[in-house]
């Protein structure tokens, strides 16, 4: 494969962006279609280089391209190198594909908006920094793409940025991103000081030399980074939040970049993680708490795209749990990630429709009925919805089995308490997503006299189809003759253990507890009329679940007050004791000099009476030394 070719991925959409926000203004007739251009292009440069890639065997399936010298300092040499290997390859089709589509609802979406053009070059820039990440063949290109994901992540969450809720919201997502930074930069730095080097093949090849207690440290701070950006506990607190962007901009984060670039992190990083099993613990316990913490939350949200924002919160934890599991995982966290992307873009931007349909309305409890009024959103939701829960034969069934599947294969109660921690969000999401189907699309009609719910147009519902389309059959085409896991095996490994619990009754165990959760949603919200405001008079699990598990409550008493009186305590050390020490010698020595001064007249009469005083003493001295 040609090096341009590989350049050509991340550096059309960077052009794109680049064009659209330097033209300014000239662009605005056209800087949709642009950005909308550039997308494709790369998606189609990345179906070439797929296509070329099938036509290799395995192990030369990867590509590696050294474009310049970027930091040649003394002992530390690093390449801007690229890569694309079977792992950046699932990702770079994801991302261009997924990302494209989401370009195209965008031009109907936002065909009001003064600002189109902006938001086009910021999706631009989004498709960008995140193929540089996935492309980098060293943790410091990566770093550079990783950057780049936070900056247009908080480009996008605040793009609306005359509204308050919208500003916070971006500045809160860009704070909360830059804990889990510190992580991946100090994680760099260890590499460098343990190996001499942040290139990815050097660092694996060296990590079986290396102790396992620095391995150990170096897989806890890239958990962090992948917390930060994947929004798994305890970094979780922004994803909801970052709902106050555009809907195309919560199908791009949750579906294609942002949130993805945690599980990529772990993945990519798998040599290490191998070698540190009490970092791999911590990956597993991450995950496993966050698929449930995401799940609760998102039982108890009346706002659709809220309750869609919590479903990736446990999505992403199930990647992760399998992420933690090592060759045993890695390909069945990635399947769900790809999986994921098809069905969860699809429910965001069926979430957008609706409220295109709706008057930009997202309360679930002024909707109700719909489905008579939006057959193509109703359809294509649906389909999604059968895929997030997992009905067979729909994508999701194939990907979060495989993951409560390996869950239980660890054996032991570790295994018992993993899997069945998986099942139970299993059941959670079947629950929480009926309830999203119902309120949203059956019932009564809620919503407000003023309101005329009518279908989202072609360039809208098209791309819905398509992602409903990839709901249905992803999962299957990926479990076929071990597909996947055979594609990624040079990359991340491969396991063939035993089945602690045999397949067949994971698959009814998963099925039965969905049935459950969808039984009792439908229990609750179609067998009882849905009351227009929220009932106050409800369990303390809910409150905490309405208001997140009090995890912004949690950061800021467990990190926000603490660092605060901290930071003061210093300030007050530093004025009160550092700085008034040097200010009470300099005061002394500036007290002195004054008072030394003060002999200077400059009288010539003074001085000459102090020469005579000075004299007659000394004579004086003299003459009492001779007598006595």
């Amino acid at each position: 494969m040609d090096t341009a070719i590989l350049t050509l991925l991340p550096a059309l959409p960077l052009a794109g962006a680049l064009v659209l926000l330097l033209t300014g203004r000239y662009a605005d007739r056209w800087g949709h279609l642009l950005g909308c251009a550039t997308a494709l292009a790369s998606f189609g440069v990345a179906v070439w280089a797929f296509a070329e890639m099938l036509g290799r065997a395995g192990a030369d399936r990867a590509v590696h391209a050294d474009l310049f010298s970027w930091v040649p300092v003394a002992g530390l040499q690093v390449d801007f190198g690229l890569q694309l290997d079977q792992l950046s390859m699932c990702f770079a089709l994801l991302i261009t594909g997924v990302g494209s589509l989401i370009h195209i609802y965008s031009i109907g979406y936002m065909s009001d908006d003064p600002d189109r053009r902006r938001f086009f070059a910021y999706l631009n820039l989004f498709l960008a920094a995140m193929l540089l990440l996935v492309l980098a063949n060293n943790y410091l290109v990566l770093y550079l793409g990783w950057e780049g994901v936070g900056l247009a992540s908080y480009l996008l969450i605040g793009f609306w940025y005359q509204k308050p809720s919208a500003a916070t919201a971006a500045k809160k997502a860009f704070v909360v991103n830059r804990v889990g930074d510190m992580g991946l930069a100090i994680a760099m730095m260890m590499m460098f000081a343990a190996f001499g080097t942040v290139g990815f093949g050097a660092v694996f090849a060296a990590a079986p030399g290396a102790s396992e207690g620095t391995l150990t440290a170096i897989g806890l701070f890239l958990l962090l980074a992948a917390c930060g950006k994947s929004a798994q506990v305890p970094l979780q607190s922004w994803l909801g939040d970052a709902m106050e962007g555009p809907t195309p901009v919560s199908a791009l984060i949750h579906a294609a970049t942002m949130v993805t670039a945690g599980v990529y992190l772990i993945a990519r990083s798998g040599a290490i993680f191998d070698l540190a099993p009490t970092a791999q613990l911590a990956v597993v316990l991450v995950g496993a708490v966050t698929l449930l913490f995401g799940a609760i939350i998102g039982c108890a949200k009346d706002d659709i795209k809220k309750a869609l924002a919590a479903s990736t919160m446990s999505q992403i934890g199930y990647m992760v749990l399998a992420a933690g599991l090592g060759p045993a995982g890695y390909a069945f966290a990635i399947m769900h990630l790809l999986t994921h992307g098809f069905f969860k873009a699809g429910l965001f931007l069926g979430a957008g429709s609706v409220m295109h349909a709706m008057n930009d309305e997202t309360d679930m409890r002024r909707y109700g009925g719909l489905r008579t009024l939006l057959p193509i959103t109703y359809v294509t939701f649906g389909l999604g919805y059968l895929a997030i829960i997992g009905v067979p034969p729909f994508a999701g069934f194939f990907s979060k089995d495989k993951i409560i599947e390996v869950a239980f294969n660890e054996g032991g109660v570790g295994g018992f308490a993993l899997g069945s921690a998986a099942l139970l969000g299993a059941g959670l999401t079947a629950f929480y997503m009926t309830r999203v189907m119902l309120m949203t699309f059956f019932g009564d009609r809620r919503w407000q006299p003023d309101t005329h719910p009518h279908e989202s147009p072609a360039v809208m519902t098209g791309p819905m189809v398509l992602l409903a389309i990839g709901s249905v059959a992803s999962g299957a085409l990926f479990v076929i003759g071990n597909s996947l896991q055979n594609w990624l095996e040079p990359v991340v490994g491969a396991h063939h253990g035993e089945h602690v619990v045999p397949a067949a009754v994971v698959t009814a165990l998963a099925l039965s507890v969905v049935a459950v959760g969808v039984g009792i949603a439908y229990y609750q919200y179609a067998q009882r009329r849905i009351p227009e405001t929220a009932p106050q008079d409800v369990s303390a699990l809910t409150v905490a679940a309405r208001n997140d598990l009090y995890g912004d409550a949690v950061n800021e008493g467990v990190f926000m007050r603490p660092g605060q009186h901290l930071t003061r305590s210093l300030v007050f050390v530093d004025n009160r004791g550092i700085d008034g020490l040097v200010n009470t010698v300099a005061a002394a020595i500036g007290g002195l000099s004054a008072r030394a001064r003060r002999v200077q007249t400059g009288f010539v009469r003074s001085y000459a009476l102090s020469m005579f005083t000075g004299a007659a003493l000394v004579a004086a001295a003299l003459l009492a030394v001779r007598i006595w």
